[in-house]
Parts: structure tokens; C-alpha cells; sequence
């Protein structure tokens, strides 16, 4: 008995074209549509605490007094949320997401806190 092996060749290649399919296209996809509200929000969050430790910094170098040393201290802190941003995004690209993908989600988030603040500035603003 002769075996055939082009139709079993066949179904491996299709197998491996659609697990391909899947691992390219499907996956990231599905991690970015998964984790992207996460991202915004640890990206901004990030961000935000990045700035306010830079501000924090500057103050000690110019009045290095026992208040502006706290500011700073508690501004270390909140860096954690940059470590919780850092590992989502090397999970992100793990499961194949793109940098690009993730420059436009963080440009998404960065232009939706703006809005916000704008309007909230808008509503709180004394006008005269």
C-alpha cells in the first residue's frame, strides 16, 4: 500500500498558514482591544507622575528645604505606576502589538485627557 502524503501535506501547510494568521493578525489585534483602556490609563498616569517628579526635582535645586525633599520623596513614589505602565507595554509587544500601534493608542489617551481638561477647565474657569 502506498501512502499519500500530498493531501497530508496539504493540510499541514493550511494548518500552518492559519496558526500564522492567527499569531500576526488575530492575537495582537485581540491583546490591544483587551488592555488598551489599561494602557491609556497607565500611559497618562505615567506621564503625569514623570512631570510632577521633574517639578519636585527642580524645587530641591532651588530651595532644597525639608518640604520640597518630601515632594520629591512622595513624587518617587507614584513612579511605580511608570514600572505597571512599562510592564503592560512589554506584554503588549510580546504578544505582537507594534510600537506604532502603541504610539497611536498613547495619542489616542494624550488627546481624550486633553479634551477632558479642557472642558473642565472651561466649566471651573471664572471668565471676566
Amino acid at each position: 500500500m502506498k501512502l499519500k502524503i500530498g493531501p497530508v501535506v496539504n493540510i499541514v501547510a493550511v494548518l500552518l498558514v492559519v496558526a500564522y494568521g492567527i499569531v500576526e493578525f488575530v492575537v495582537p489585534k485581540a491583546a490591544s482591544t483587551f488592555w488598551k483602556e489599561d494602557y491609556q490609563s497607565l500611559m497618562f498616569q505615567c506621564d503625569q507622575v514623570m512631570r510632577e517628579h521633574f517639578i519636585a526635582k527642580q524645587l530641591v535645586l532651588v530651595d532644597p528645604s525639608e518640604q520640597a525633599i518630601r515632594n520629591l520623596d512622595a513624587s518617587e513614589v507614584g513612579l511605580l505606576s511608570c514600572h505597571e505602565y512599562d510592564k503592560l507595554r512589554k506584554t503588549l509587544l510580546t504578544y505582537g502589538v507594534s510600537e506604532a500601534q502603541l504610539g497611536l493608542i498613547g495619542l489616542e489617551a494624550i488627546e481624550e485627557k486633553a479634551n477632558e481638561i479642557r472642558r473642565f477647565v472651561e466649566i471651573h474657569e471664572i471668565r471676566y
